[in-house]
């Protein structure tokens, strides 16, 4: 495969404006990052030179102040484009992710992170596979999210949603936390532990894996239940369907305030005696690979798993 640097452009696809399966291209970029703006300067010459009409996140566009196009909000940009593009690491596509999911739009992930499990385009191929996506050629795949919705006294008093997982620990506090779990209204055991991680098979290969978790395929539509340092150690991680209502009681005896995480973001402090349910979210996000993605590809190199034995 032939790699272009910077400097050079790729003549135009043999496709017409018709019959192009995308025409106007969304950017976000993760912020405070010399090489996304790079790879974001590129992908702007590259799309405006073939053609495409292109929308700059209105966060992202700061940090390219002449890039020269329309900006938007992340939310119109869902409402507006075909195809998104996220130039980061994974933490940036999960943001994208979690909007996007309500509009439908596909994303695309430009790898300017670290490990990159979802930002599967390297830098030094950045024209040459976003030029394949533009021209068709891709694979499509879908991943579901998680609602939380923290209840106290029967009344909603926060929310969130995960692409990766929603996670009840002590916050700042060095204390375990005590909560009973329930799955679809049946109670599996009570636990005194540093908290729970509840995983997507997308958040499999993240926190939930440090954890000790499974890692679990992204076709398969179920989610796992990690206990965080237990203080049985009968404890293990379980495996549910996705379709789950999980319901976390926390203990009415605790002396700290759990917090509540999505994708790394707290966004609530529970009490004694609130409830957290977790649910899966109705939308899913639309990905896109280029073509010959391979799942445990990426967990070889990614986890440096090896090879065949001779290679």
């Amino acid at each position: 495969m032939t790699h272009t640097s910077s400097s050079q452009s790729l003549p135009p696809t043999e496709t017409t404006s018709a019959d192009r399966p995308f025409k106007t291209i969304g950017l976000i970029g993760r912020l405070g990052s010399q090489k996304v703006v790079d790879s974001l300067r590129r992908l702007v010459t590259y799309l405006v030179d073939h053609g495409y009409k292109v929308l700059v996140e209105d966060r992202t566009a700061t940090v390219i102040p002449d890039h020269g196009q329309p900006e938007e909000s992340r939310r119109v940009l869902g409402e507006l484009c075909d195809l998104v593009i996220v130039i980061g690491g994974d933490g940036s596509l999960l943001g994208a992710a979690r909007t996007l999911c309500h509009t439908g739009t596909l994303i695309l992930g430009v790898n300017r992170g670290r490990l990159g499990f979802l930002t599967d385009i390297s830098p030094d191929e950045l024209e040459t596979r976003v030029d394949e996506v533009l021209a068709g050629q891709f694979e499509r795949e879908e991943r579901f999210l998680l609602d939380a919705e923290l209840y106290r006294d029967g009344v909603a008093v926060g929310k969130g949603e995960a692409l990766n997982e929603v996670v009840v620990h002590p916050g700042k506090a060095v204390r375990m936390i005590e909560f009973e779990l329930f799955i679809d209204g049946q109670f599996v055991y009570s636990q005194r532990s540093d908290g729970l991680i509840v995983a997507t098979p997308t958040g499999s290969t993240a926190y939930a894996l440090s954890g000790g978790g499974p890692i679990m395929h992204p076709k398969l539509d179920v989610v796992t239940l990690v206990p965080m340092f237990p203080h049985t150690l009968s404890s293990r991680p379980i495996v549910v369907d996705a379709a789950s209502e999980i319901r976390i009681h926390i203990g009415e005896t605790n002396q700290t305030y759990p917090h509540i995480s999505c994708d790394g973001q707290t966004r609530s402090v529970a009490k004694p005696d609130d409830v957290l349910v977790i649910t899966r979210k109705p939308q899913r996000v639309q990905l896109v690979h280029p073509l010959g993605h391979n799942f445990y590809e990426v967990l070889r190199s990614k986890l440096g798993w090896s090879n065949r034995l001779g290679d």
